[in-house]
C-alpha cells in the first residue's frame, strides 16, 4: 500500500467523520448519508489492511472485537453467549450505570471517570463530554465567577429557545473573544484542565 501509514490516514478519517456529521445535521438525503458512511468504512478497511500487512490484526479481528465488546458492555441487552436477554432495564439511567460499571471493570488503571477523554477532541466537544462524565459521577462542575451564584453566560444560555439561538450566542462569544485577542478554543481547553485539577472525582 505504498506510503500509506496509520498516521498519514488520520486526517482523512477525521475529515470523513465530520462529513458524516454534516450530512446528518443538514438533513441531506439517505443516498448521500450512505455514501459518506461508506467513506468512513473505507478508512476502517484501510487501517485494518495496513495492520494485516504488519501481521497485527485483520478486518475480521476488528469486527469480532467490536461484537465481543458490545456483548460484554451491554449485559442488560445480551447474555454472555450473545443471545438477547428476556427483559431489559426500565430506564436509560439503569442502562448507563451498567455500561459505566462494565467500563470501569475493564479499565481498573483509570483513576477518574474523566480519564480516557481524547485530548485531541475540539474544545466544545471535550467540554460537553467532560461535563457529562462529571454529572454521571455525581460531581457538579460549575464555573467560578468571583463568588457569583451563576455565571453571566449561563444566564444568557437560559434565554436561548433553540440550538440555533444557542449557536448564535456561541458565535457571538467567539467573536467577542477574537476582538479582545483571545483564542476561544485554547481558553476553553484551559478551563477544562483547570476544572480537572480542581475536582477529585470518585472512580
Amino acid at each position: 500500500m505504498g506510503a500509506l501509514t496509520h498516521a498519514s490516514l488520520v486526517e482523512y478519517l477525521l475529515e470523513e467523520a465530520f462529513e458524516v456529521a454534516e450530512t446528518i445535521e443538514t438533513g441531506t438525503d439517505d443516498a448521500e448519508l450512505r455514501g459518506e458512511l461508506g467513506d468512513v468504512l473505507l478508512q476502517v478497511v484501510l487501517h485494518a489492511r495496513l495492520a494485516e500487512e504488519r501481521g497485527a490484526f485483520t478486518f475480521d479481528d476488528v469486527a469480532r472485537g467490536l461484537s465481543e465488546k458490545m456483548v460484554r458492555r451491554n449485559p442488560h441487552v445480551f447474555r454472555p453467549d450473545g443471545s438477547l436477554q428476556d427483559s431489559f432495564p426500565a430506564t436509560v439511567e439503569e442502562i448507563v450505570k451498567k455500561w459505566d460499571a462494565v467500563k470501569t471493570a475493564e479499565r481498573p488503571e483509570r483513576n477518574s471517570p474523566l480519564d480516557g477523554i481524547p485530548e485531541a477532541l475540539p474544545a466544545l466537544a471535550k467540554a460537553h463530554k467532560f461535563l457529562d462524565r462529571a454529572a454521571r459521577a455525581g460531581v457538579a462542575v460549575e464555573p467560578q465567577d468571583s463568588g457569583a451564584p451563576e455565571h453571566p453566560v449561563a444566564g444568557l444560555v437560559q434565554t436561548a429557545a433553540s440550538e440555533a439561538e444557542l449557536g448564535e450566542l456561541l458565535l457571538a462569544v467567539v467573536g467577542s473573544a477574537r476582538a479582545k485577542g483571545f483564542d476561544a478554543e485554547r481558553a476553553l481547553r484551559g478551563a477544562i484542565r483547570q476544572f480537572q485539577q480542581q475536582q477529585t472525582l470518585p472512580s
